[in-house]
């Protein structure tokens, strides 16, 4: 990925003058590996290392493609994670107004496509949205979580009991039947719960 990178940039380590790595939140193996590589990289070639905010390198994403947006701007982030909603009012300056308080939507995603017998070797997100295609969303109505509450914070663990529910109250056995060995009849209810699902 390193080397793809800096071929895509047409330079060499030699032309760096620093090396940034995203220091967290993440998963700490994954932010190993990076550290890891960057510390190799900064020594080899003499380089500072720069520590980077995984969510805030996200939020200033934006403004690398659109060069026209401004300061203040709300950047609502949303990865396997982590769901983050700010205030960017500038560089290093943010108001977080909501955030992921126990399970992310990726956890949500996950495991309800796992509960459905899906292959997730490509992610939970992806197999979900593909299976949903097939199905009706208004076959079923799940909750909104924490419609209630109000502030801004995430939450979808209340989202992942009802999935497991539809489940259970259909007889659909997708521990021992993966989505490919289902019946037509299966496959439809599976799509129904996916579709109303991503509603």
């Amino acid at each position: 990925v390193v080397q793809k990178a800096l071929d895509d940039a047409n330079v060499s380590e030699s032309d760096l003058s620093a090396v940034a790595v995203t220091i967290g939140p993440g998963l700490s193996l994954c932010l190993r590996v990076g550290v890891h590589k960057a510390r190799k990289i900064a020594k080899v070639f003499g380089l500072p290392i720069v520590g980077v905010h995984h969510m805030e390198a996200h939020a200033l994403v934006s403004r690398l493609v659109n060069k026209d947006l401004d300061y203040p701007f709300l950047a609502l982030l949303i990865s396997g994670g982590h769901n983050l909603l700010v205030l960017a009012q500038n560089l290093g300056e943010y108001v977080q107004l909501g955030t992921t308080i126990d399970d992310a939507i990726g956890e949500a995603y996950d495991k309800s496509a796992r509960w459905l017998g899906l292959d997730i070797q490509k992610g939970g997100g992806p197999a979900l949205e593909e299976l949903a295609l097939e199905g009706d969303p208004n076959s079923i109505n799940f909750t909104v979580p924490m419609r209630q509450h109000k502030d801004c914070n995430f939450s979808y663990a209340g989202l992942k009991t009802p999935v497991r529910l539809a489940i259970e109250s259909r007889n659909l056995c997708t521990d021992d039947i993966p989505i490919s060995s289902a019946t037509e009849e299966d496959r439809q209810l599976r799509a129904n719960i996916a579709a109303s699902f991503q509603v």
